[in-house]
């Protein structure tokens, strides 16, 4: 009897077909950036994982984490980090010198920009509030960027 070893890579690549499928059509109308703990495990349908923080995150291997980039210059300057550590209420206050600071660094996250145009981007972060971290201001500022440049079109 003769076993099909290339079984499971077919039932694989279907599998990832019927996902990529699946990710168009949520395309329209919907981001295709989103955000995620790095802790987190890597799922297939994170797409381009992008960690964007200036410190590795603690007690994970670059294995483990799944990370297909690591932007670190994309994240808040250490100043900026410390000081929203230190005052995490003050999260406007934190949005509003984050978003002046990616204004200055230019064309630093059109990478991530032209990726989420053709597909799922997930960055990621380490800090422990899902609400409010860096990554919640690149994907707000690439979604309102994307929408300016589609309103001026």
């Amino acid at each position: 009897m003769d076993f099909d070893y290339g079984y499971s890579t077919r039932l694989e690549t279907g599998l990832r077909l019927i996902i990529s499928m699946s990710l168009r059509v949520q395309r329209v109308g919907r981001s295709m950036i989103r955000t995620k703990r790095v802790y987190e495990r890597p799922e297939i349908d994170d797409g381009y994982r992008v960690l964007v923080d200036r410190l590795w995150p603690r007690g994970l291997t670059k294995e483990k984490a799944g990370v297909d980039e690591w932007l670190r210059e994309a994240g808040p300057s250490d100043q900026l980090r410390k000081w929203f550590h230190d005052h995490p209420d003050k999260w406007d206050e934190f949005r509003t010198r984050y978003v002046e600071e990616l204004n200055r660094k230019g064309n630093l996250l059109d990478k991530i920009a032209s990726r989420a145009a053709r597909g799922r981007v997930t960055l990621l972060y380490s800090y422990h509030d899902n609400a409010h971290n860096q990554d919640v201001v690149i994907k707000e500022f690439l979604e309102e960027r994307r929408d300016r440049n589609k309103a001026a079109a």
